[in-house]
């Protein structure tokens, strides 16, 4: 017998006779999986809520039940009832940039799992009037608390004056907000690529950077900037770029032009895409003659030629940390304006070498 056949004989018999089920023709009630586990409509509640006060073995028996009759609980009803839904809002930039999209992705995922929906509010810019319609919006369709990803530089005074009465998570916003705020330690990051390429006997690390607006791209050329000073390293003016492959090859254009230039720190995966092919274009060989390092680790930059070393985020982890903090707020009503920063790691491939 497999284990799911076990584990389904077992519950089976932990929920009792199969005559209890209900009539055919409508769905299961709680009534129905209450009679069925024999115990209070209270007990049922109490385990679908995760109630710590309640006895293994009647948890046992209800979840028997539960999984007998196939009962998925009444999400309208229970808002009726509690004054919140089982959905989350998210307000996003509307982008197709990486980075974004996968955070976006990384909060449904986290959602799901917790038995939450989720309804976006998709943004053209980051300010104080579209945030707060965005959100007043939100508010509107009565969910249970907000998840904001804000990595453009504005206002953070701005989410005080929002007046809503549901919790909101900040993800990879101003470190100074006033609201909880997840994060990946973006500045790390860009140390650890510019270290990596400094130990490989580069005199000094060129950069494309992100666009200035973005708080991750100010943070990753500070990052940059301060490992050169520390390896005293004399840093030089960075390559002004917009998140795309094209500005990627824009500045790739430039420094392939410049001797000087044999490592190269990308501020994201698609401006290294864009670099990578300006280098190839003008006979300058990666990693031979010059070293490159992306942000981000992509789908893909395992699979650029060559493959891409670059620093990874964990947005999966960025999505379950946001969650778990934004459902403790909904569940336990508390308010605290807790920071969670999350560290990224590089992944070293092939577009890297010594120094020629």
């Amino acid at each position: 017998m497999t284990g799911d056949a076990a584990r389904t004989t077992c519950l089976a018999a932990a929920a009792g006779p199969a005559a209890a089920l209900p009539a055919t023709g409508r769905p299961p009630t709680m009534t129905d999986v209450a009679r069925l586990a024999g115990v209070s409509h209270q007990t049922v509640s109490r385990v679908l809520h995760d109630h710590p006060r309640v006895k293994d073995s009647t948890r046992l028996r209800v979840l028997a039940a539960i999984e007998q009759l196939g009962y998925r609980p009444n999400l309208a009803a229970r808002a009726l009832v509690t004054g919140r839904t089982q959905t989350l809002g998210v307000v996003t930039l509307d982008t197709t940039f990486f980075g974004p999209v996968a955070t976006l992705y990384g909060v449904e995922r986290a959602a799901r799992a917790r038995g939450y929906v989720v309804s976006v509010a998709s943004l053209r810019s980051i300010d104080r009037a579209s945030v707060d319609e965005a959100v007043h919006r939100l508010v509107a369709q009565s969910v249970a608390g907000i998840v904001l990803i804000a990595p453009l530089a504005w206002d953070a005074a701005a989410l005080t004056a929002l007046g809503v009465d549901v919790p909101i998570v900040v993800v990879e916003g101003d470190p100074d907000a006033p609201l909880p705020v997840v994060t990946v330690d973006q500045r790390t990051g860009a140390r650890l690529a510019t270290q990596h390429l400094l130990g490989l006997g580069h005199r000094t690390v060129f950069h494309v950077a992100g666009p200035g607006e973005w708080l991750e791209a100010r943070a990753r050329s500070s990052g940059w900037r301060s490992a050169l000073e520390a390896a005293g390293a004399e840093a030089p003016p960075p390559l002004a770029g917009d998140w795309t492959a094209r500005s990627g090859y824009e500045a790739g254009k430039a420094l392939a032009r410049m001797g000087e230039a044999t490592a190269v720190f990308a501020g994201n995966d698609h401006m290294a895409l864009g670099l990578l092919r300006a280098l190839y274009e003008h006979g300058r060989r990666v990693p031979d003659e010059v070293s490159v390092v992306g942000f981000d680790d992509s789908a893909e930059s395992a699979y650029l030629n060559p493959p891409l070393t670059t620093v990874r985020q964990d947005f999966d982890e960025v999505g379950q940390r946001s969650l778990d903090l934004l459902v403790h707020q909904v569940e336990s009503g508390a308010r605290d304006a807790v920071r969670i920063v999350i560290p990224p790691f590089l992944v070293v491939r092939a577009s890297t070498a010594r120094r020629p």
